[in-house]
């Protein structure tokens, strides 16, 4: 049985994490290990946190659920002290606010590599994202969607991947930890290594054709749009070389230009 890891970085996210919880504590799946990594919240994150974990001990769910509250230097060093906690089979971020859009949506997931892999794990399973408003309600399907048959040469496109859609087997992601030198454009890096990895390990991409996450609008990226529009210039440069970057980016403006 496929073991997930479900890995939620926090900071004062008292107002949405509650539906985070439940929509994990509610899973069906019962091979979960739950890793929050609190950056030393000051509201009550760290009481909602205990109260779910109260629940999942009441309710004998059965999921592992691992915390630390502590200060740290920022939202992706969380992530990597969260990825070096990890156990299981495959580690996916689904930070406050985001959820699972039902409570099959990780048995559907294992049955679908269970299905189609042959017996072997995928270096990443990824599938289409909703983007929901601060109260969880579905407010449209992610403008990018993922391709059937994505490689790590795929993102000079865009991140056609949401990264909350986007799940790693473990030891993949432990062996590309994210890079601290990014603070809003680490998550696309990231995905694009673990891409790489995989392509010189030989290891397939697995499409699950649903649903994975509901995510939720805004975020760090949103707040700091330009700084970002700049970092993942950046990123793309290292990844693809600057004449592939450029040309796509004079894309990316026509084909806005173009919709208007």
């Amino acid at each position: 049985m496929i073991r997930f890891s479900i890995l939620t970085c926090t900071y004062n996210a008292g107002s949405v994490l509650q539906r985070t919880l439940d929509s994990i504590l509610n899973q069906t799946w019962v091979q979960i290990e739950h890793i929050i990594v609190d950056g030393a919240s000051k509201d009550n994150t760290m009481a909602l946190v205990n109260a779910y974990r109260q629940r999942n001990t009441e309710e004998d769910t059965q999921h592992d659920i691992v915390v630390s509250s502590e200060p740290d230097r920022g939202l992706y060093d969380a992530m990597n002290k969260a990825l070096k906690k990890a156990t299981g089979d495959y580690v996916v971020f689904l930070n406050a606010g985001d959820v699972l859009p039902n409570e099959k949506t990780l048995e559907d997931i294992s049955n679908d590599v269970n299905e189609r892999s042959d017996g072997l794990l995928p270096a990443v399973l990824y599938g289409n994202t909703n983007i929901v408003d601060n109260n969880g309600n579905l407010l449209r399907p992610r403008r990018l969607s993922p391709p059937e048959n994505l490689n790590w040469r795929s993102f000079r496109h865009g991140m056609l991947v949401c990264h909350q859609a986007f799940y790693v087997r473990t030891d993949i992601a432990k062996a590309e930890p994210y890079d601290l030198r990014y603070r809003f454009s680490a998550d696309v890096d990231w995905c694009i290594r673990v891409m790489k990895h995989a392509d010189k390990e030989g290891l397939p991409l697995l499409q699950i054709p649903e649903v994975v996450v509901n995510y939720l609008d805004g975020g760090m990226t949103n707040k700091n749009h330009r700084a970002s529009l700049i970092e993942r210039f950046r990123v793309m440069r290292r990844h693809y070389g600057p004449i592939t970057t450029i040309g796509m980016h004079i894309w990316f403006v026509i084909r806005a230009m173009l919709k208007k």
